[in-house]
């Protein structure tokens, strides 16, 4: 097989404003809606004021990285997947690669852990909305220490401590 077309001949465009590359993005965000992500988060997110702005609306620009996210960013620079086709109709609020690093940027120890504090909050929002194993519990210790876990005659390894799941 042989391409009938020279290389620097043919090109490729997503050039039709009503497509939507990331159509799995729209159910991710309505769910984080439904379990009140954006509301955690301006409950219990306090960035100081500046003069740039990287403190304000710290709602908008989490779920801009959540949805970054999901389309499969992993850079900052690839956050601008959210202005692609039709997305920037389809999601109101997405903040431009620039003031999502800006904002990142920012962060502090202390905000880190007032972002823990939403995801404290919101797991249990996510869990009650998508019971995916009804009357089971998962514990999982996460933390920087790798080793060889041993359970129910299963050999895994874990990221941090043993995972137990059960009642």
């Amino acid at each position: 097989m042989q391409s009938s077309h020279a290389a620097a001949r043919v090109s490729a465009r997503f050039d039709d404003p009503n497509l939507v590359g990331y159509g799995g993005l729209a159910p991710v965000v309505r769910l984080a809606e439904r379990c009140a992500l954006p509301a955690l988060v301006d409950e219990h997110v306090r960035l100081p004021a500046s003069k740039d702005g990287t403190g304000a609306f710290p709602a908008a620009k989490l779920m801009s990285l959540v949805g970054g996210m999901v389309a499969g960013s992993d850079s900052i620079d690839d956050m601008d997947r959210l202005w692609h086709g039709g997305l920037p109709r389809l999601f109101s609020g997405v903040r431009a690669p620039s003031t999502l690093g800006s904002f990142l940027r920012s962060f502090s120890h202390g905000h880190v852990k007032q972002l823990h504090a939403v995801a404290r909050r919101f797991l249990p929002h996510l869990a009650a909305h998508t019971p995916l194993l009804p009357g089971q519990v998962a514990y999982v210790d996460i933390d920087d220490t790798i080793r060889r876990t041993y359970g129910f005659a299963v050999r895994m390894y874990s990221v941090g401590g043993p995972v137990r799941c059960g009642p």
